[in-house]
């Protein structure tokens, strides 16, 4: 909708207003849950947030000398060889605007400042799904070089935003949520890895206690797999922006005349109802973007914890039947196939198969693969090469690195400068010469170490690294139309919206120690829809945390995500051969469910009992997980309130007992005869008796419910 100078967007149930009065750029109004904007409204609201104020607060390019009155963090900052003048940016034509009656819409402005010889485009877009994304693109229009220092996207939040919730995380434990009260002065996660970061994902602000299913939420994504920055600011006037973009090195962006920078894309979600209405809105303008993965999500099995870099060929031809016995829809083979790789100190970058291992070539196990029904994968870690190869060798000159100044070596490795015209072309012809020669359905690109030092041709390196990287997964994606790519990064450290431009789906973490996993899962599903994060079974005890855990819990731990198997299932007992063939068909079953509606995560009263699930969109199928993790004080458990359903209808209720504890841990209305059938109003508000699970963690209760009738409004 626009009026006057008012434009408004509104999408799901958010908006979002902007003063285009001009001449300075448009500023934010509201932006946040829809406040009912009608036609007619524009003079009012303009004057009820302060049309006539000289204090530009909400600009969508915030500076000093436009009323950046309070001293904030800035937007835009950069200098021509240490001399800057203060910005002074002027609307350059009218606002473009293309709105669409509660279907979001588009609006770009293009503004000037010639004395600062500058010109700046900014993009701003609202999906139909209520999120809004915003780029700004610096040209430089004067003869000397402007070195850019910081660009960055910002939208303001209400006063009433008083937390903040983001992430830490390390390697086998990513993203573990920390709150902290929203203060006056600036909260910055700033990533300087090179890659995204296990702490990376969403920067969240709140109204106070907010959680799953309850209070208003604002959330910031930089969709960028470099480094880059996030932040919270509060001032002293009581002014509020979340903002993120990509977080430059002295002089990694230098202009030239007519050169520009354009910043990646920063996702701005705002939900009424808390967190899991910030996912819904992520959830499906994922889902709704033409490259999303479409088919279902094959059942995959990958061989590095069953093997790791013990390769033998027919070893491995009679795990792969085993793994089709069992319902295995795609077979990948992990590192160790290619030249020297008897250990992880030797041959990264020589992406040969290795001859002495493989004296056929892999190509017999593709077609073994590929006649029991599954696709074949291979994994490649393409950005990094070991100095014990011949690559290295060859190529010294190749590192991303100050050739005289070598950083140090990380897992034995050091990184390619993708960006390397030469090393870039190696990389290309290699990879695609194999997909097309072992016809490769998959590939598992991995990332396993940070960019230290990163020096090409001179300058600061991880800018051009990380559009290079992008570049090669796109020009090999166009030369095999079909071709999936995972995006793995010592498990979980780049899962961005950057790299699933051009992936379809992120390795969730190394660690599938299912306790740590249900962590893991529920905070990057955050972001990100269960098909898009790979979660396996794997063994007992796991070989990161050397925990032991039952099968069933395994099994339901991975059923939330895009599930497979990551042990040597060829030596299991036939019984957990059997239990594991029934998951497999459970996850067959379900994954229309688990992978195209909303999930659902219940504020349970109990922190050692975690319940969430996943509603179908026209609410008559559900599945949720009442899930253990450690001992409860109190010895019954909490109702397992079921939330997300239709209230009215009624729904039947069974456990699922290949996902499930020992049926003696069940409560009563598990075990009855006949479905127990209750409201969504009653499931929701009232809930169900918990399993005995009280002193028995690392066990779940997997409940499926179906939709029986429309029950009397109350």
């Amino acid at each position: 909708m626009t009026e006057a100078n008012l434009v408004v967007l509104s999408a799901g149930d958010a908006a979002l207003a902007l003063d285009t009065t001009g001449p300075e750029l448009p500023r934010v109004l509201h932006w946040g849950v829809d406040p009912g904007l009608r036609a007619g409204d524009a003079a009012q609201v303009l004057d009820a947030m302060g049309r006539t104020s000289r204090h530009q607060a909400g600009s969508l390019m915030p500076s000093q000398g436009r009323g950046w009155g309070w001293f904030g963090r800035p937007a835009l900052a950069g200098h021509r060889d240490g001399r800057v003048r203060p910005l002074r940016f002027e609307l350059a034509e009218p606002v473009a605007v293309h709105a669409r009656d509660g279907r979001g819409g588009t609006v770009h402005v293009r503004a000037l400042d010639p004395g600062a010889g500058l010109a700046l485009d900014t993009e701003l877009q609202m999906t139909e799904q209520g999120v809004v994304r915003l780029r700004h693109t610096l040209t430089n229009t004067a003869t000397d070089t402007y070195t850019l220092d910081v660009l960055a996207c910002v939208l303001p939040v209400p006063a009433h935003a008083a937390q903040l919730l983001d992430f830490a995380g390390r390697w086998a434990r990513e993203r573990s949520p920390q709150r902290s009260p929203l203060r006056h002065g600036v909260w910055s996660r700033e990533s300087r890895r090179g890659r995204t970061g296990f702490d990376a994902g969403l920067l969240l602000a709140g109204t106070e206690g907010f959680g799953f299913r309850h209070g208003e939420v604002w959330g910031v994504h930089p969709a960028w797999s470099g480094n880059h920055v996030q932040y919270a600011e509060r001032l002293a006037d009581g002014t509020t922006v979340l903002g993120a973009g990509e977080l430059l090195d002295a002089g990694e962006i230098r202009l030239t005349e007519g050169e520009s920078y354009r910043t990646p894309w920063v996702y701005f979600a705002t939900s009424g109802t808390g967190l899991d209405g910030i996912s819904r809105g992520f959830h499906e303008m994922l889902r709704a973007r033409p490259q999303h993965p479409t088919s279902a999500r094959p059942v995959t099995l990958n061989i590095w914890e069953a093997v790791y870099f013990d390769h033998d060929p027919e070893r491995l031809r009679a795990f792969a039947q085993t793994a089709a016995a069992v319902g295995v829809e795609r077979f990948v083979v992990d590192d160790g196939w290619f030249r020297h790789r008897r250990h992880d100190r030797a041959g990264l970058g020589d992406w040969y198969v290795d001859e002495k291992v493989w004296p056929d070539g892999l190509r017999p196990l593709a077609d073994h693969v590929h006649g029991l029904g599954m696709q074949f994968g291979l994994w490649f870690e393409p950005e990094m090469v070991n100095p014990d190869s011949d690559l290295a060798r060859a190529h010294p000159d190749w590192f991303l690195a100050d050739p005289e100044r070598l950083p140090f070596e990380q897992r034995s490795q050091h990184v390619l400068d993708v960006a390397h015209p030469d090393a870039y072309a190696y990389l290309l012809e290699r990879i695609s010469t194999l997909v097309g020669d072992l016809g490769i359905d998959y590939i598992k690109w991995d990332h396993n170490r940070d960019l230290a030092d990163a020096v090409h041709a001179g300058r600061p390196g991880v800018h051009a690294q990380t559009t290079a990287v992008y570049r090669l997964l796109d020009e090999l994606r166009g030369r095999h139309p079909g071709l999936e790519i995972e995006s793995c990064s010592s498990g979980g450290a780049r899962a961005d919206l950057g790299i699933l431009e051009r992936t379809d789906r992120i390795w969730g973490s190394d660690n599938i120690d299912p306790i740590e996993r249900q962590a893991i899962q529920r905070w990057t599903s955050l972001l990100l829809p269960y098909e898009l994060i790979g979660s396996h079974v794997g063994s007992a005890p796991a070989h990161i945390s050397h925990r032991d855990t039952a099968l069933a819990f395994r099994c339901a731990t991975a059923l939330f995500g895009h599930a497979g198997i990551e042990s040597d299932i060829s030596g299991w007992p036939q019984e957990d051969l059997t239990a594991l063939t029934a998951w497999v068909g459970a996850y067959k079953q379900l994954r229309p469910l688990l992978h195209g509606g909303d999930v659902v995560r219940t504020d349970h009263p109990d922190p050692a009992a975690w319940v969430h699930g996943v509603v179908s969109r026209d609410r008559t199928h559900a599945v949720f997980a009442y899930v253990q993790l450690d001992t409860s004080v109190a010895e019954n458990g909490a109702p397992v309130r079921l939330q997300g359903l239709e209230l009215a209808t009624r729904y039947a209720l069974r456990v699922r007992p290949e996902l499930s504890s020992p049926e003696e841990t069940w409560p009563a209305w598990a075990r009855r005869t006949s479905p127990l059938t209750l409201t969504g109003r009653y499931l929701a508000q009232v809930g169900l008796a918990a399993p005995g699970l009280a002193n028995r963690p690392g066990h779940a209760l997997v409940i499926e419910a179906q939709a029986q009738s429309t029950a009397a409004q109350d």
